[in-house]
């Protein structure tokens, strides 16, 4: 008799999708990059746990780190159409159920913790996110008890096999537009069997809590971690404001000059975070005022529709001299692009509406690129091969594939455009953001 095949068996044609799926993952940013890789062990099993801020996304970006195989899991109530269920099945996740569930649903976990400890057997690394939700804030929520029942399990059914927790900060420049930044950081990965060793005197309930306050500070180390309090909002807008600046003082220290890229706005970001806490204890006025302005240019800013990207640049008017000469520039392949990705923006456009909550727009694009965009190329290489002789339609055709990414190019180039416009015309907010540095840097 055949044995029954489970989630993490290879699979043929899984393996060859990964390579197309992998690809457009990393279209889907301007910037895609892995931190400290070197960190997630070699030795034993390995559970990878993720903030959540982007959905789909999210476990896209942790499946195109490498070419391994991934076990992944997700809320059980998409797996109760049979159709879904087997694409989800053969995309390697697993159902999970949440509280809110109910509590009788909740024990049903019981066969998801089984399968996910064969998984972890296998070798095969498993990703499942413990906040349990996803949140479009830079912060981070509280970590749900699967992944430590999981781990704890896992542990006791091949304590010869080191396990570890890996945490994994994920960074977006942006949770709503497509092709923006991102950065995906190992934190310090937790070896559960020597944690427990080392904690032997404690209940395994102890035990769990413990790990979750080692979980919970190892993965805000990992991320852009800000309060989620009645300050968000303000802490974020300092953060912007001062970033150029902020970089510019880090480069000074020998242990940041050689940082590049994201790397540096994480590292300035996250200094700004804790000059305000120090600054919270060390000069509650000066922190109050500088909150005080954070939220009243935050107001401001909304308001007019201008993005934080105009406030972070250096050089405003050298920016918006390069980002007009770049367009003009690009003007005619950008428009005869823009008209050729029409199909799957318009779709995307009358999907999105379907959804409250926009953190799932990237999602949408992503898959429209994925399946729709394909199937356009098609037809429009159809009609190119039958209009025009081959020599014409074939570069047709190649100007034609990436149309959707240069259409996002060619958008936010205008979007910038017109954010850096306003925020030279208003003045008192400018005078905000002006006040701001200056508080922050003691001039």
């Amino acid at each position: 008799m055949a044995r029954e095949k489970k989630i993490q068996d290879p699979d043929w044609l899984y393996s060859f999708l990964r390579h197309y799926v992998d690809f457009l993952v990393r279209m889907s940013y301007r910037d895609l990059r892995y931190v400290d890789r070197n960190r997630v062990p070699k030795d034993g099993a390995v559970i990878y746990a993720p903030n959540h801020t982007g959905t789909l996304m999210d476990a896209m970006m942790l499946l195109a780190m490498d070419s391994s195989p991934k076990v992944f899991v997700a809320r059980a109530d998409l797996f109760k159409n049979p159709t879904l269920k087997k694409i989800f099945t053969f995309l390697k996740i697993m159902p999970i159920m949440r509280m809110r569930d109910g509590i009788d649903e909740v024990k049903r976990n019981n066969e998801t913790i089984e399968r996910a400890v064969e998984v972890l057997r296998d070798k095969v690394p498993f990703v499942i996110f413990p906040e349990g939700m996803h949140q479009t804030k830079y912060s981070s929520l509280p970590l749900s008890k699967g992944i430590f029942r999981i781990a704890f399990q896992a542990h006791d059914l091949m304590p010869d096999t080191p396990l570890y927790i890996v945490p994994v900060g994920i960074r977006y420049g942006s949770f709503f537009r497509y092709r923006s930044t991102a950065r995906v950081q190992m934190g310090e990965p937790i070896n559960v069997g020597e944690f427990i060793a080392e904690h032997s005197e404690s209940t395994p309930q102890e035990q769990m809590n413990i790990m979750r306050e080692h979980l919970e500070s190892r993965l805000r180390d990992a991320i852009f971690y800000i309060p989620n309090d009645e300050d968000y909002e303000a802490t974020y807008e300092i953060c912007a404001a001062v970033v150029a600046r902020q970089r510019l003082h880090l480069k000074s220290d020998p242990e940041y000059r050689n940082m590049r890229g994201m790397d540096i706005y994480f590292a300035a970001n996250n200094m700004t975070v804790k000059h305000l806490d120090y600054l919270k204890q060390a000069n509650e006025p000066l922190a109050q005022r500088l909150l005080e302005l954070g939220h009243e240019a935050s107001e401001m800013r909304q308001k007019e529709n201008i993005t934080l990207k105009s406030v972070a640049v250096r050089y405003p008017i050298m920016s918006r001299i390069l980002k007009l000469f770049i367009y003009i520039l690009t003007l005619p392949y950008t428009a005869f692009a823009s008209v050729a990705a029409l199909p799957t923006t318009l779709l995307g456009g009358f999907i999105f509406k379907k959804f409250k909550d926009q953190a799932f727009r990237n999602s949408v694009r992503f898959m429209l690129n994925l399946v729709v965009w394909p199937v356009v190329m098609i037809l429009y290489s159809i009609v190119a091969y039958i209009a025009l002789p081959w020599q014409w339609a074939l570069p047709l055709t190649l100007l034609l594939l990436p149309s959707p990414y240069v259409a996002d190019e060619s958008y936010r180039l205008v979007r910038l455009m017109v954010s850096d416009y306003k925020l030279w015309r208003n003045k008192k907010l400018r005078a905000k953001y002006k006040e701001i540095r200056n508080l922050m840097f003691n001039k």
